[in-house]
């Protein structure tokens, strides 16, 4: 009995080890637990980041296509008729009569043909079918074709 009670007592942790047990424990998940937060703050704090540079590029492409739309304007009121005439006639140019203008003919040119994108009309036939005679077939005929009708030669052929 003496035994027994000498290797409970040599097993057997004294109260203050229990304590620093605990305390470690503790002190352990406290870590885990700050650890869990900083690696969420890091990630929210870069996705903020990267969702303020996303709303700045938002805020540059609305920019450069007011610009753009802006330029379209001030293009098309420059080539606009009334400004054209303007300028053509600060450059000399003027209005061309009937009694100016020349035709030249050019030996060897030829007119581009026209691209026609409808097609020719075509006469049709009333009550003529427009279907192939691949689709007008029905099943068992294109199974007798396909399966009885090339077997029947051989089988001639093979008769003495």
């Amino acid at each position: 009995m003496n035994r027994v009670q000498y290797l409970t007592q040599a097993y057997h942790q004294a109260p203050w080890r229990k304590q620093l047990q605990y305390i470690g424990l503790f002190l352990m998940g406290l870590i885990l637990v700050a650890l869990v937060a900083g690696i969420y703050l890091s990630v929210t704090a870069r996705a903020a980041t990267v969702g303020r540079d996303i709303q700045k590029m938002h805020d540059e492409i609305e920019i450069t296509e007011r610009e753009i739309e802006d330029l379209k304007t001030e293009l098309a009121l420059i080539t606009s008729n009334r400004k054209m005439e303007e300028r053509a006639g600060q450059l000399g140019f003027h209005p061309v009569s009937a009694e100016e203008l020349a035709y030249v003919d050019l030996p060897g040119f030829t007119k581009p043909n026209q691209v026609t994108l409808a097609l020719s009309p075509s006469p049709r036939v009333a009550g003529a079918s427009v279907l192939s005679p691949e689709y007008t077939q029905s099943l068992f005929e294109w199974l007798r074709e396909r399966v009885f009708e090339p077997a029947a030669p051989l089988m001639i052929e093979g008769l003495p």
